[in-house]
């Protein structure tokens, strides 16, 4: 049963929006089952074959246009995914990482050629892509990027170190933030797409070891003098990153509010479901009053949340999002989802300390949240400098 009883908004209920959720969640079913997702757990990372199956059932790059290869829909077909894989606790499948924000710098940005090239192939699932942003010494300020990209004939050589990159071992095409001119700071940055399957001096480092999102393949990466043609810069010329940067992170931490607000319903199904299992005392949890205001006060919170994601959707739909709106669902989602899932683990009592309960899982993986995206801290000085 739904935790909340709020209807969602009118532009999420079109028909061909119901029939694609539908699609999506009996794909996941047979495809990404329990003891499938466990084995991702285990190993660190999800099987490259998934990829292949998610792409043939359209479930990647959904908002690309057929011409280049995706089912053409928009960024609610987006929002249907996350929501699916995020309920489902299918975590270490970075799709909304790939398809709504690897895929729109391509699309928006790149030349027909690099559209035609690589777009397909990420739609089918063949390439698998990341972003490179952050470094061991650059997270949250972009500016600070150290890693370098120069021009030499018609190709640039990359140097430097990242760090975090999701979908770091899988990746088959990487946009890396780089300077190109280091004396003009912002201005000096550029987006050139290395392809890793022909990049001598490119190397993986290792799957990093995290306290949540197991099967998420998350890695440090490597350039060391790696030749990428100058066709594979994004944008008309060099120094345009850091604005093609802050044009994308809306739409990105729009991404984390969405998949917050999923996981904070799946959190209230389980728990109230417990709730009214579970016996102490000689009564039900959900009889006793603690119980019920606790719940009660997540439900409200949780019902303002999906109110206004929803109504953040739309605004994007529109091309009306700005920045700061979108950092107050990055920053305020995730700190309600932290919290929420928080409160719903302590109704599980020692049971909820278990692995094997599904609301353990989202304790871990919630944390990142709060983190990525571009920390909490760096949204609320976004938000501030429209005081």
């Amino acid at each position: 049963m739904a935790a909340l009883d709020i209807e969602r908004a009118d532009f999420l209920k079109d028909e061909d929006i119901v029939i694609f959720a539908r699609s999506v969640e009996k794909f996941l079913d047979e495809h990404a089952p329990p003891g499938r997702v466990e084995s991702w757990r285990r190993d660190g990372i999800v099987e490259r074959g998934f990829w292949r199956e998610a792409g043939a059932a359209g479930l990647l790059c959904p908002a690309v246009p057929e011409q280049y290869g995706g089912p053409g829909g928009d960024f609610r077909h987006e929002v249907v995914v996350m929501e699916a894989v995020a309920r489902r606790q299918v975590s270490g499948f970075a799709a909304s990482l790939h398809s709504a924000i690897v895929a729109p710098y391509i699309l928006h940005y790149g030349s027909e050629e690099q559209k035609r090239r690589w777009l397909p192939k990420m739609a089918s699932g063949e390439f698998i892509g990341a972003i490179a942003m952050t470094e061991p010494g650059a997270g949250s300020d972009l500016q600070g990027v150290k890693t370098s990209a120069r021009l030499d004939g018609n190709h640039y050589v990359v140097n430097g170190q990242k760090t975090f990159i999701s979908n770091g071992q899988l990746a088959d095409l990487v946009i890396v933030v780089a300077k190109t001119d280091p004396t003009k700071g912002a201005k000096g940055t550029s987006l050139i797409v290395v392809e890793t399957a022909d990049a001598p001096g490119f190397e993986r480092g290792r799957n990093l070891d995290k306290i949540g999102m197991e099967a998420q393949d998350t890695s440090e990466l490597f350039f060391d003098d790696v030749r990428v043609p100058t066709s594979n810069l994004l944008g008309a010329h060099e120094g345009m990153g850091f604005v093609q940067l802050m044009q994308q992170l809306p739409q990105e931490r729009l991404t984390i509010g969405v998949g917050g607000v999923a996981v904070i319903e799946r959190a209230l199904e389980e728990t109230i479901a417990y709730v009214k299992e579970r016996k102490a005392f000689g009564q039900r949890l959900i009889d006793f009053q603690n119980t019920q205001f606790k719940l009660a006060e997540c439900k409200t919170e949780a019902t303002v949340a999906r109110v206004f994601v929803d109504r953040l959707i739309g605004l994007h739909l529109d091309g009306r999002l700005d920045a700061a709106t979108a950092s107050m669902a990055k920053y305020w989602v995730s700190e309600l989802e932290n919290r929420i899932v928080d409160t719903c683990l302590q109704l599980f009592g020692g049971y909820g300390y278990m692995n094997e309960y599904p609301i353990a899982r989202m304790f871990r993986d919630s944390r990142v949240q709060r983190i990525y995206g571009g920390a909490n801290e760096i949204m609320k000085v976004l938000i501030a400098r429209t005081l």
